[in-house]
């Protein structure tokens, strides 16, 4: 379907407050939303209304992203909207899902459990249906997935649809980057593995007068789909296995998605719709945004193209491994099953909580070279008799040398990013890549405060014999450049 064109919008976070309205004329309009905007989208509207949907609480307007430089169809409220209200209502008949694309649940679980996951078949379907034209029932719906050209309100794509000089350039050092590796050679895989669904589910494919996937579509034109698919997902709950991943008109992208937004886009098994209820008020012409789940930003930006500085679920993860040559590897793996802890562990670090508890102890478990010393650490509330200070200090060191090495492997430091942010002449990909990183640095200082306070120290030299103290203990940290425990 060209792919959808490299289409199907990332659109991930809140909508911002600098949205403009643009009149017929062409004409920018500063401040809230509320002026005559271009309706573009009113052929999908008309569509969905034809059928069934009920969606006259909003409207699709376009409006002005200045960070974009061009607009986009945006759902707004079409009335104030009181708390829970439905704002919208869309039939299953009219969300693209496996069990409406296969009409089984037995092919689309069978697809899903072996070779290709739910996005790729979605992308294939839609591929196949955008060669129909205007002969495809999902026309109108597919049509507005290709004007959004893939990007959220932040005018950006997902990495996923980035070129590699620019994903090295802008997001060394985050984890972001070995996750957009691993998730391209994914798709890359999935590709290789299409021409299965066309041979295990012909009779799908037997009204498109087509050739086989692979030689239909190349791979480019494949990895551009599964992005606008994956971007415009919606994650049902309580539903079968073939419905829970549903593409739904008037969701995203058109929706913005918010990691602080209470409104939850939920399967109604009474009306078997996919309805929105806002939690809150909301004003006419006021963009209409949907909770987008607990995701932190590393996630939002794979996935949607976005970052949310207001994002509560933004973590950072510290993964340790210790080695089974280790002569008390046993006692050491007894005393973390006791703790509920394993010998390969993540360990969630926030700005709000840089220095989990348990983390202290685990490294000075690692570091124990005495069965004295490991009986010494304690993963209680209290230091247990017998503490070792020393120990303390050494893993103090060796969690401050880690941090450090976090934090120098990015291509510039924090102040850098505010200056990208603030920058007009920056780019949507250099501002979007630099809020992230902004935020990943900001994880990473607040947990070297945090140990400092502990009395961890800050010396070069001292950092160094740390490091190699590790080195020379086998504790594995994860790799800055194989994803590990890196996205959250």
């Amino acid at each position: 379907m060209s792919a959808l064109r490299v289409y199907g919008p990332m659109l991930g976070g809140a909508m911002h407050a600098g949205y403009r309205a643009r009149s017929q004329s062409g004409r920018r309009v500063s401040g809230t939303p509320r002026s005559i905007a271009v309706h573009t989208a009113s052929e999908l509207v008309d569509w969905l209304k034809e059928n069934g949907a009920k969606v006259d609480a909003v409207e699709v307007k376009t409006l002005d992203i200045p960070s974009a430089g061009r607009p986009l169809d945006v759902v707004v409220a079409s009335r104030p909207l009181a708390a829970g209200e439905v704002a919208v209502s869309i039939p299953e008949h009219l969300c693209v899902t496996l069990d409406r694309i296969f009409e089984s649940e037995f092919v689309a679980e069978l697809l899903t459990t072996d070779k290709l996951s739910e996005l790729a078949c979605l992308a294939l379907y839609l591929m196949y249906e955008k060669k129909l034209k205007k002969k495809s029932f999902w026309y109108p719906y597919i049509k507005e997935l290709d004007k959004q050209q893939a990007r959220g309100p932040q005018a950006v794509e997902s990495p996923l649809l980035w070129g590699d000089q620019e994903l090295d350039s802008l997001l060394q050092g985050s984890p972001v980057l070995p996750a957009v590796r691993q998730r391209q050679a994914g798709i890359r895989k999935e590709y290789e593995a299409l021409d299965t669904v066309w041979f295990m589910a012909g009779s799908l494919f037997n009204k498109y007068p087509f050739d086989l996937p692979t030689e239909t579509f190349s791979f480019e034109l494949f990895q551009q789909a599964f992005a606008a698919v994956q971007a415009s997902i919606v994650h049902l709950q309580g539903v079968p296995i073939a419905k829970r991943f549903a593409l739904v008109p008037l969701g995203p992208p058109l929706m913005a998605y918010s990691s602080t937004s209470k409104n939850m886009i939920t399967y109604d098994e009474d009306n078997r719709a996919v309805r929105l209820v806002v939690s809150g008020p909301v004003e006419a012409g006021r963009p209409v945004a949907a909770w987008c789940g607990p995701q932190p930003n590393n996630r939002l930006l794979l996935n949607y193209g976005i970052v949310d500085e207001h994002n509560p679920f933004d973590k950072l993860q510290f993964t340790f491994t210790l080695p089974t040559s280790d002569p008390l590897f046993t006692a050491k793996r007894a005393v973390l099953t006791e703790a509920g802890l394993a010998t390969q562990q993540n360990f969630d670090v926030s700005a709000s909580r840089p220095l989990p508890p348990q983390l202290l102890p685990y490294m000075m478990l690692a570091l124990a070279t005495t069965p004295e010393q490991v009986t010494s650490v304690s993963f209680g509330e209290n230091a247990a008799p017998g503490h070792d200070r020393e120990l303390e200090a050494a893993a103090l060191a060796a969690l401050m040398s880690y941090v450090q090495r976090r934090t120098a492997a990015y291509a510039h430091p924090l102040w850098r990013d505010l200056e990208i942010i603030n920058d007009p002449s920056s780019s949507p990909r250099q501002k979007v890549a630099a809020r992230l990183t902004k935020i990943e640095k900001s994880i990473l200082v607040a947990a070297a405060e945090a140990l400092a306070v502990r009395g961890a120290p800050t010396d070069a030299a001292e950092l160094e014999a740390a490091q190699a103290r590790l080195r020379d203990a086998g504790v594995r940290m994860g790799s800055l450049f194989d994803g590990q425990g890196h996205c959250g």
